[in-house]
């Protein structure tokens, strides 16, 4: 993970994702997903295009699976956006750069 990319847990997504002011995306991945391994270079260049109006996080599946549960997340990768604590957007699958930008984008300041 780059420096610009927090590791969401089941300890800290309530204060550092839910109770955030800037929106969040949030990737939902596990290290054996060829796709999400695919998407990771991605998120960080997102991550990095993005601080200071946004936060990017990962959260592993596999080690905090209750909120993968509270989600709903089925298939790996998952993108999840959030503002103001709610989800206002999802995708399902691999996304290049430019669509998680896009994804992100009508959220950030």
């Amino acid at each position: 993970m780059n420096a610009f990319v927090k590791e969401f847990t089941e300890q800290n997504f309530e204060t550092e994702a839910m109770a955030s002011d800037l929106p969040v995306l949030v990737d939902f991945w596990a290290p054996w997903c060829g796709p999400c391994r695919m998407v990771a270079p991605h998120v960080d260049a997102v991550a990095e295009q993005a601080q200071g109006k946004a936060i990017v996080g990962k959260v592993n599946v596999d080690e905090s699976s209750a909120l993968a549960q509270r989600f709903g997340v089925m298939s790996i990768p998952t993108l999840v956006v959030l503002k103001g604590g709610q989800m206002v957007e999802r995708v399902v699958g691999a996304r290049g750069q430019a669509d998680i930008l896009a994804l992100l984008t009508p959220y950030m300041d």
